[in-house]
């Protein structure tokens, strides 16, 4: 049997069916400060796709790209003082000794946006020759009105989209737009930003373009999954599905897949607001693999409130499944849970029974990405 997986575009948990090879691209970082457990909770998500798709004989190729040039990465390293790229090499260091330290699988492929440049003036000169973009004001700009599709992953009204534009830096009121949700794909650089030559002046990549260019880069013209967490679903996502199929002709993702909002003092975390729980804090404080635990004890696709509790949870549960020691029990149950839209909560609770009736559940663990042993 196939996994089934909610496909958000189809409004429907349906059969996920790739080929051997499995592409996949997720979105990553933004490297100008910490990760959070939102970062982890996403991760971890396609983290344990992963193992069950390698658990049934997939060969997976999961892409995690770094946007190494972006409003907030340029707006914090002005703050410190200091170059954008030694700001984003530390923090991708730490990301990745993070990650690492959870017990996520390698990265495929971890490109970064400004490895891409030409690849992304090339992409931005096809959207223009297929008649979707234009320019004006000095930046180049996708037309939303001349894509009947828009809207195909979000599914939101024009106002829920206004709104969503105006929350993640789409600037609606830009008067050199012709429509209020046309978005970026090439701006003028300001004085103090990098900049790089173009047929159409100095300047910088937009965010959606950079994705699609590294995701086309790396996996080709059609991916099986992409996805994030479910603030990416628009405006990021919605527009990279618009600009790769204006440019290609083709469809640009077979499934998208997208992951809850960890939230604390009933917001979703995120460095605005500062509401954050930092893996490193947590890492120094516990298990790593108690951490994936706390994670793993909720859906996926849920959004979820941190607490203190939820980590000692975590702890105790580690240490039953350790004094059970290693063994076959429960893997067949949670390999169908995860085949269930990735169930991990269900999983878990298979795992529990198993260990509590004194059974070695180490494989059942493995497949988790927790380690008995």
């Amino acid at each position: 049997m196939a996994i089934r997986l909610y496909d958000t575009a189809r409004r429907a948990v349906v059969p996920f069916q790739p080929g051997h090879v499995v592409s996949l691209y997720t979105c990553g970082i933004t490297p100008y400060d910490s990760a959070h457990l939102g970062h982890a909770a996403t991760y971890l998500a396609y983290d344990v796709l992963q193992r069950r798709l390698r658990d049934l004989g997939h060969e997976t190729r999961c892409v995690r790209n770094i946007t190494d040039v972006d409003d907030d990465l340029l707006r914090k390293a002005r703050e410190l003082g200091v170059h954008f790229l030694d700001l984003a090499a530390d923090e991708i260091a730490r990301f990745d000794e993070q990650m690492a330290a959870l017990g996520l699988l390698p990265s495929w492929s971890e490109p970064r946006a400004t490895s891409a440049i030409p690849d992304i003036l090339g992409f931005i000169g096809m959207v223009l020759d297929s008649g979707h973009a234009y320019r004006s004001g000095g930046a180049v700009y996708f037309d939303v009105t001349s894509f009947g599709r828009f809207g195909q992953v979000s599914h939101y009204s024009e106002v829920e989209m206004l709104a969503l534009a105006a929350e993640h830096g789409g600037n609606p009121d830009d008067p050199n737009k012709r429509h209020p949700l046309d978005f970026v794909l090439w701006q003028p650089s300001l004085p103090d930003e990098p900049a790089w030559a173009s047929l159409w002046g100095p300047g910088r990549p937009g965010w959606h373009i950079e994705c699609s260019a590294l995701a086309m880069r790396e996996l080709g013209t059609t991916i099986d999954l992409h996805g994030g967490g479910s603030d990416l679903i628009f405006p990021h996502h919605e527009c990279e599905a618009a600009q790769s199929e204006s440019a290609t002709g083709e469809q640009f993702v077979r499934h998208w897949m997208h992951v809850g909002m960890v939230c604390m003092d009933g917001e979703k975390m995120s460095k605005s607001r500062g509401n954050l729980v930092f893996v490193s804090d947590l890492l120094k404080e516990h298990d790593p693999d108690a951490v994936r635990l706390a994670v793993l004890a909720h859906h996926y696709r849920s959004s979820w409130e941190y607490d203190d509790a939820l980590m000692a949870a975590a702890e105790s549960r580690l240490a039953a499944w350790r004094a059970a020691g290693e063994g076959d029990a429960a893997l067949e149950e949670v390999r169908a849970h995860l085949d269930d839209d990735l169930d991990t909560t269900a999983a878990l609770a298979a795992i529990d029974g198993a260990a509590a009736r004194g059974e070695g559940v180490g494989r059942a663990a493995a497949l988790l990405g927790v380690t008995i042993g």
